[in-house]
């Protein structure tokens, strides 16, 4: 029998039993539909899993990344290079633990929110995790508008309209299915990675320096205000609350075997396929910061928090003449890349906790519609300087929802009356805790300082 004819009938049969439990998967049109190799070389078989890891990549190299990893390098060197380490070690875990949900359960993580979770809860889930979707849409449609301005002179209110537009592109790849949206994804990564590579090789860090900082935590990054402040804006833009949802979902594109070994080995290449994917992620993030820091920190620039700044500097200071279009060809690639990502998301947000289905491009101009209005009174009344403030305020946004997602999704996944033989050792439950009472702390001790001023 054929991969396809494998695919076909796995598909089949697996779409049948969540008709007969009453529940539909999410991204219906999209379930099972990638054929899976059952025999052959590994390499064969990862490249067939290979995609959902990259797709969720992408949301730690957003926009709203380069906000915060500009003002970290700026202000601090090297130092905050540690928590982009550790908040790609979470993001490593957490989107580990979000694939093996979705493959185990058949279920996305708004959808097993909605099955044991009381109403309430699933409202307040529900709002929470929207309020994170508007967040990044923000950051998106600034990051955006942003490159568009320094790549072409476009005023910010018309780069932040002409976003909107990006509805219609992301109907356009899914109409001609799941694999040229991943193409596409991939596509831009390689573009992001390449701008990336060129300004580090320039730049040329001191490697013991860069080694040290990310290794060896300095305890200034929770006694300082300042410093904390980015640090949690640093965890919010890199661990993205809706990229759980988003991955437990795209995992089941995969027409792997419904049964206990088809999923442990469908758990198994998924999880490979994020961890390299968001190592990639890792070396776009420290990029960004690394460049900031020898371009600015060390040559008295160190108030550069605005992107347009860093535009504008780059150049001259590394003494690389195509620096500055690298680094806006990559914001323009990353702006475009989140639209397709926060889409996606935002559909199985709304139809795990509130079984609403919305056309997709109905869907995507109604949040890009929400993040729009905002930039557009910010850029209006502030100027550049507020839009900038916006963006680096989205990520803080972004870090508080965090709680409301990663609780349920280690809850989940550890308890074995809902997992079975899938739930996580105990090793791994008390890590994912570990983890999660870290972003809590931090999370209490942001607004405890911004109220207490």
């Amino acid at each position: 029998m054929s991969d396809a004819e494998v695919a076909a009938l796995s598909r089949s049969a697996w779409q049948f039993a969540r008709t007969e439990a009453g529940e539909q998967p999410s991204l219906r049109e999209v379930n099972a539909s990638i054929a899976v190799p059952q025999t052959g070389l590994w390499l064969r078989r990862l490249f067939a899993f290979m995609g959902p890891g990259y797709m969720v990549s992408v949301g730690y190299m957003d926009p709203g990344n380069w906000a915060t990893d500009l003002a970290g390098g700026a202000q601090f060197g090297y130092t905050l290079l540690f928590v982009i380490m550790l908040s790609n070690l979470m993001a490593i875990l957490l989107q580990a633990l979000a694939a093996r949900l979705g493959i185990a359960t058949g279920r996305d993580l708004a959808q097993a929110c909605r099955a044991y979770y009381p109403r309430p809860v699933n409202l307040l889930l529900w709002f929470a995790c929207e309020l994170a979707i508007i967040a990044c849409d923000l950051a998106e449609v600034i990051g955006t508008a942003i490159a568009l301005q320094l790549l072409f002179g476009i005023p910010l209110i018309g780069g932040a309209l002409i976003t909107a537009l990006d509805a219609f592109l992301v109907l356009l790849l899914m109409n001609r299915g799941f694999r040229y949206l991943e193409a596409f994804v991939v596509a831009l990564l390689i573009v992001i990675f390449g701008c990336f590579a060129v300004q580090i090789f320039v730049a040329a860090p001191p490697a013991g320096t860069i080694l040290h900082s990310m290794f060896v935590p300095s305890s200034e990054i929770v006694t300082n205000p300042a410093m904390l402040y980015i640090a949690i804006g640093i965890i919010g833009a890199t661990v993205m609350p809706h990229n759980l949802y988003l991955h437990s979902s795209i995992v089941q594109t995969r027409a792997y075997e419904r049964t206990d070994a088809g999923k442990r080995d469908a758990i198994r290449w998924a999880t490979t396929d994020s961890t390299i994917a968001l190592i990639l992620a890792l070396f776009v993030n420290a990029s960004i910061l690394i460049v900031s820091a020898v371009a600015f920190h060390g040559t008295g620039h160190q108030d550069v928090a605005e992107i347009g700044q860093a535009f504008e500097l780059l150049s001259p200071l590394l003494g690389l003449g195509i620096a500055s279009i690298l680094f806006a060809v990559a914001l323009l690639a990353s702006g475009l890349n989140s639209t397709v990502t926060a889409t996606l998301a935002g559909q199985i947000v709304m139809e795990g906790f509130l079984r609403l289905r919305f056309p997709q491009w109905a869907r995507r101009l109604l949040t890009r519609g929400v993040a729009i209005v905002p930039v557009i009174v910010v850029t209006a009344l502030y100027g550049e300087k507020g839009t900038a403030q916006l963006l680096v305020f989205s990520q803080v946004i972004l870090s508080m929802q965090l709680p409301f997602a990663v609780v349920p999704l280690v809850q989940f996944v550890s308890d074995k009356k809902k997992m079975g033989n899938f739930a996580i050792p105990r090793s791994v439950t008390i890590l994912a805790w570990v983890v999660a009472a870290i972003i809590l702390v931090l999370n209490f001790k942001l607004l405890y300082d911004t109220v207490a001023g």
